[in-house]
């Protein structure tokens, strides 16, 4: 942790050993109505939940678990073939309602904590664009956040995460077990197929979220297996 992007630093409780290398970094919202609320969850230990860092939406990044420990901000989740994504990841919570207390935009000054904190632990541990993901990627039955108003284009222009490629073309798969399939060699968890056609859309084309596979989606989803087997989607 470079300290000097961090504001505050709060012990939570609530962590334990990694048993993987650090290898992804996870972005959260609270879903909590305001910052004071997730602070205090975070850090009590009947709630068992934590994350590495908090920044609030004015851009005050809170340190709660030292990153080489586990923080317990995934939960039930999988991606590229990693279960135990708490032990693999750094969990990032950006304060925000969430969809049940009034979701809204991420603030400037939010997004301006984050950027230089996301890149010092990109570069520090090696993390690849391709892991740098949303609670909903990782838990597509379960999770939203960090939604879709979640700036991820400016992420992958800068180089923090993948860029969203541009539909050249519809793009229909034969059937959707082949759309399915080739979802989860991205790596995606496709045991819901709906849920998992919905993150997909939140992350790489929130303009329209419905759950459909479409042609649009389609092509996206075939630019990103190109870029990963041509080893530009690292």
């Amino acid at each position: 942790m470079n300290r000097w992007l961090v504001n505050s630093i709060v012990k939570s409780p609530n962590f334990n050993e990694r048993k993987l290398p650090i290898s992804m970094v996870v972005l959260h919202y609270t879903g909590m109505k305001s910052a004071a609320e997730a602070l205090e969850r975070m850090c009590d230990p009947e709630a068992e939940v934590s994350a590495h860092y908090m920044i609030d939406e004015a851009g005050a990044v809170t340190s709660l678990v030292p990153e080489e420990k586990r923080a317990w901000h995934a939960g039930r989740s999988y991606w590229r073939g990693v279960t135990d994504v708490n032990s693999a990841s750094i969990g990032i919570e950006l304060v925000n309602p969430g969809h049940e207390w009034g979701y809204r935009p991420f603030p400037e000054a939010q997004m301006e904590a984050l950027l230089p904190l996301l890149a010092d632990i990109v570069k520090r541990n090696h993390i690849p664009r391709g892991n740098v993901v949303g609670h909903s990627d990782i838990a597509p039955a379960r999770k939203q956040d960090p939604g879709e108003f979640f700036d991820w284009a400016r992420l992958g222009d800068l180089g923090l995460a993948l860029k969203i490629p541009l539909a050249k073309m519809n793009l229909f798969y034969d059937n959707p077990g082949a759309f399915y399939l080739a979802l989860e060699r991205f790596g995606y968890d496709i045991s819901d197929g709906r849920a998992a056609v919905t993150a997909f859309q939140r992350r790489w084309r929130p303009e329209l979220i419905d759950g459909q596979i479409d042609g649009e989606i389609g092509a996206i989803l075939l630019e990103l297996l190109l870029e990963q087997g041509s080893g530009r989607a690292r």
